[in-house]
């Protein structure tokens, strides 16, 4: 009982956390490109708020359109399991509210195996759906990146914070990308690897059946995660272009509410700088920082669209984009994620990751 509580505090602390790194520095953007005057002349300007809506709009699509694919790739795997397009939009909104108390976009990942898996897909089979979507993420991403730094190449200094943070996500980036594609190449000695991993990190525990239960469930497993990747490739091309063009559509749904929220404000769209700035803030995102990336993506954010807006007097509308984009790209997601998690687990603090591995223990 005290381990179950200790662990519902840790969640709860995380979630508070990341919320509050999120208002917290919200304000300071505020507070440093806003004065009370301004603000004034901002509201008394007329607010088109039908462009925030149709902001709130291109994040619920979004949504939907994370599901479908989910839902093609899981029924493509070759596994005789199929899961509806509901079920597998309440598997997405789940992975966002994880996502957003934990470090880096990747977060949610664990949970979506694991929703897979209550499904009746194999570890395997969930893990090789979860990473192909990643896979075609990076894919998509890889080929928006050159495109990003040719609209931004006279605008930032490579030199400087910006730049140098961009430079190490891309790295970072590109590493996980052959990563990836080496291991779904590469199953054997991905095998070996783990394997080895394991021995190591092992030498720590007395249970040696433990230790050959985990070598059998790698050899598996590792084949299974294989066995479906090639499945995708090869004999379900079909589904995976298909689950390929979603992956473009659902990015640029996402990618346009930026461009909403500016003309809610009365300014340009600027939907090619737009798009460009936001291939760079997923890549920083993506690293392993805060909460939610909370604070790191405000600071992106407001960095990246300063350079876009430019002039001196379009510099007071950063803290209000700043406001909005996440509102609705982050705080929504947040609280319709929180919904989705009590209705699959009947309290939103109450599941922890410790709950994945006693549910993959079963098949041990």
């Amino acid at each position: 009982m005290d381990k179950r509580k200790k662990r519902e505090k840790n969640i709860k602390l995380s979630i508070i956390l990341s919320i509050s790194l999120s208002i917290i520095f919200i304000f300071v953007i505020l507070y440093l490109t806003v004065s009370p005057e301004r603000i004034r002349e901002i509201f008394e300007k007329k607010i088109r708020y039908e462009f925030f809506m149709i902001a709130v709009f291109l994040n619920f699509l979004s949504w939907c359109i994370w599901g479908l694919r989910l839902k093609i790739l899981s029924n493509a795997t070759g596994e005789n399991v199929k899961i509806s397009w509901w079920e597998s939009i309440k598997i997405i909104m789940a992975n966002l509210f994880l996502a957003g108390i934990t470090p880096s976009m990747a977060g949610g990942e664990p949970i979506r195996v694991y929703l897979l898996r209550k499904k009746g897909m194999s570890l395997g089979g969930s893990t090789a759906i979860v990473l192909g979507e990643r896979g075609l993420d990076a894919v998509f991403l890889l080929f928006c990146v050159p495109f990003a730094f040719f609209v931004f190449k006279n605008r930032i200094n490579m030199g400087g914070a910006i730049g140098t943070g961009l430079t190490v996500g891309v790295i970072v980036f590109l590493i996980v990308i052959f990563l990836f594609f080496y291991a779904i190449k590469n199953s054997e000695k991905t095998k070996s690897f783990l394997i080895w991993f394991n021995k190591k990190i092992s030498r720590f525990s007395k249970n040696k059946e433990k230790k050959n239960t985990v070598i059998d469930r790698i050899n598996s497993e590792v084949d299974n995660f294989h066995s479906s990747m090639m499945l995708f490739l090869k004999q379900n091309k079909s589904m995976f272009i298909l689950a390929g063009f979603l992956t473009a559509v659902m990015w640029v749904c996402g990618w346009l509410i930026p461009s909403m929220i500016l003309m809610g404000f009365g300014l340009d769209s600027f939907v090619v700088e737009s798009f460009a700035a936001q291939v760079f803030l997923i890549i920083i995102v993506m690293m392993p920082t805060t909460p939610g990336s909370s604070g790191v993506t405000e600071l992106g954010a407001g960095g990246l669209y300063s350079i876009i807006l430019g002039s001196v007097n379009s510099q007071v509308y950063i803290g209000p984009f700043v406001l909005m984009f996440r509102l609705i790209t982050y705080h929504m997601n947040l609280v319709v994620g929180a919904i989705f998690m009590q209705k699959i687990f009947k309290s939103v603090a109450s599941f922890s990751m410790d709950a994945i591995g006693r549910y993959s223990d079963k098949d041990g």
